[in-house]
């Protein structure tokens, strides 16, 4: 272990070399920061402006709907167009969108068909940027550091969350929500300025290969349904892929009632308000940059079967003992906290080597395309799990619903241990 960890420190110290990676990470961390000061405004902003579980189950499951009917398309274009071309368009899209969200609520001109709205242009947009940067990655890194460099970006990214979760409380206070909003905004303004200073690439890869070629040939034009099903064949090929896709559908699923009902939990159960959410995000986030440095040091240690399981055991207990804070006399918000800080070591064990396997296996010509089916499918059972969460919850209380989950979660690990080509990878 003493030289596994000297290896991985050199590591880490090798991807500072990589100046594009370190301004498309710088990029991440900034939008992440944004995104985690409006996590706990936006959420805050639909409580108030609903008062409704069963509607804010609602709009968090059309907030899926856009990736579900557009993600096969919107892959098979980004392989087709620059990744930082995309990047840039989108970061800026996004920020006008949120601008205009912020600008509402101030003047209180804000309504529910317009929290709609307004979800489905920023979750269409998404439809481009998480293939984009699924494809971005390993043309920054070797496949060598890939492991390597999905663990510094978790660490990194997931400690501008943190910041932001942090500050999202006393801003929240100071300028508002509408205020705090807008700060978000520009972040993603920020960040597509950014991306528009990291070299492409993509050019510096066609360039060599033209050089190491001394005849290129134009390759043949394909449709977007021929694209689209060259994908889905190269995804029949690796059935570990399917695997672990149908493992994070489940786990999607059974994360709705966290996601739907946080609001509720902390104000009806825990006692607490708005800054308690801050604190439960920043436990998680801390749990998740914890574990992001260790992954970083050792994950190459373990199997990425094996790390796979034990996050999934994990994350369905620390979701488990959710339940349990409501029930206790005192340190109620501390308990919780607890259990998100157990949660965000799991979801670093779990996700890491999954990402990292899928940017392994799949040729750069079809990261797009596969990231976005793989998007497809994980995403496609939470507007299922959201809407009917939105439905138990008026007969049922959060507590109840976490522990369900946490058992539901831990039941496919009885498969994946039978699995001998699981066990392999």
């Amino acid at each position: 272990m003493q030289n596994a960890a000297v290896l991985e420190k050199r590591g880490f110290s090798q991807l500072l070399s990589h100046r594009p990676y370190l301004l498309y990470l710088t990029a991440q961390a900034v939008t992440r920061f944004g995104d985690s000061l409006d996590s706990i405004a936006y959420s805050w902003m639909v409580y108030m402006l609903t008062g409704s579980e069963l509607l804010m189950g609602s709009l968090f499951a059309f907030n899926f709907v856009p990736g579900l009917l557009f993600s096969l398309f919107t892959g098979t274009f980004v392989d087709r167009w620059v990744k930082k071309r995309v990047l840039i368009v989108i970061y800026l899209g996004r920020g006008i969108m949120v601008s205009i969200t912020a600008v509402l609520f101030a003047f209180g001109l804000l309504e529910v068909w317009h929290l709609f709205f307004i979800t489905f242009i920023n979750s269409t947009l998404e439809c481009f940027s998480r293939p984009a940067e699924m494809s971005i990655v390993p043309r920054l890194l070797p496949h060598d550091k890939l492991m390597t460099g999905n663990s510094f970006s978790t660490s990194i990214s997931r400690s501008a969350e943190l910041i932001g979760l942090s500050a999202a409380g006393a801003l929240i206070a100071l300028i508002g929500i509408s205020g705090t909003i807008l700060i978000d905004a520009c972040t993603f303004i920020f960040a597509a300025l950014i991306i528009a200073f990291m070299p492409n690439p993509e050019a510096a890869e066609a360039a060599a290969e033209i050089s190491g070629s001394p005849a290129v040939t134009e390759p043949a034009k394909r449709s977007v349904i021929g694209d689209i099903r060259e994908a889905l064949a190269f995804v029949k090929q690796h059935a570990l892929l399917l695997i672990t896709t149908v493992l994070a559908m489940i786990n999607n699923f059974c994360l709705a009632p966290l996601n739907v009902l946080q609001p509720v939990y902390v104000k009806e159960t825990l006692g607490v308000g708005a800054g308690g959410m801050s604190v439960l995000g920043s436990s998680l986030l801390i749990g998740m940059v914890c574990c992001g440095i260790w992954m970083g040091r050792y994950g190459k240690s373990f199997k990425k079967s094996t790390l796979i399981i034990a996050g999934s055991i994990l994350l369905g207990l620390s979701y488990f003992a959710l339940g349990i804070p409501g029930n206790l006399p005192a340190f109620r918000l501390e308990a919780a906290a607890g259990c998100m800080f157990l949660a965000g070591v799991a979801v670093t064990i779990l996700n890491t080597p999954i990402s990292t396997y899928i940017m392994e296996v799949t040729p750069k010509a079809l990261l797009g395309r596969v990231g976005a089916l793989m998007s497809v499918l994980c995403t496609a059972a939470i507007p299922v799990g959201s809407f009917i969460t939105g439905v138990i919850a008026e007969h049922q209380p959060p507590p109840i619903l976490f522990m369900i989950m946490g058992i539901v979660m831990m039941l496919p690990v009885m498969f994946l241990l039978r699995k001998k080509s699981f066990r392999a990878i």
